[in-house]
């Protein structure tokens, strides 16, 4: 995603909270990213930092800003806002479709989003939808992908920010969990599906931009 906001001459700020980095004041930019992790939202005893991190999205949705989601990212979002994080029935690993939910007709962003979509996914969690959320896709693995609230806050339980590169460097350091399973590829599958990466990237692109300008019109 990094290219995307350079190209709009945007400053970003990385923050490690596992390495003990702290957070910025929410009145100090425009736009929060939750990014992924191998933990769960609930796994607080061995990473200590997710109560905090909790609290500090909590701080920034009442803070008015926009935010973005990923994968775990969208799971701390989701129980933030009230929704519960389970296991999903299947893990989900490697390249699948999606359809998007009838109920994006009630959000000007989500109409922008292709009816169809195969995205790259990675987890095995999932989160039910917050009151007041307006779904975004389903997939046959997984009920729900992904929700807008309050239109300026996006939780994607999927990746649409994949490259090649990244997804090697996820199959390099996380092959242990490509154990054979209904919605787990394997390797090579995984990474010879060269033809999704521009329309996803594009999409995330899509993103970018409506939260780019959500924060425009409201600063």
């Amino acid at each position: 995603m990094e290219p995307l906001f350079d190209a709009r001459g945007a400053e970003v700020e990385m923050v490690q909270l596992f390495n003990g980095q702290q957070p910025p004041p929410c009145d100090s930019f425009d736009l929060l990213i939750v990014l992924g992790g191998p933990m769960g939202v609930d796994d607080e005893a061995h990473y200590p930092w997710l109560a905090a991190e909790k609290q500090y999205i909590k701080t920034a949705i009442g803070s008015g800003i926009a935010i973005l989601g990923i994968c775990l990212g969208a799971q701390l979002i989701a129980t933030v806002l009230g929704a519960a994080v389970t296991r999903n029935r299947e893990p989900e690993i490697g390249w699948f479709a999606m359809q998007r939910d009838e109920a994006t007709e009630c959000s000007p962003f989500a109409q922008t989003l292709p009816q169809q979509l195969t995205a790259f996914h990675w987890h095995g969690d999932t989160f039910a939808l917050p009151d007041g959320a307006i779904p975004l896709y389903r997939s046959a693995a997984c009920d729900n992908q992904g929700f807008i609230y309050d239109e300026r806050i996006i939780a994607l339980q999927f990746h649409l920010e994949t490259t090649a590169a990244s997804a090697r460097a996820l199959v390099k350091n996380c092959a242990d969990e490509l154990q054979p399973s209904p919605y787990v590829q394997d390797a090579q599958t995984l990474l010879n599906t060269h033809q999704h990466y521009a329309q996803i990237n594009d999409v995330m692109r899509q993103v970018i931009d409506y939260l780019c300008s959500y924060s425009t019109g409201n600063s």
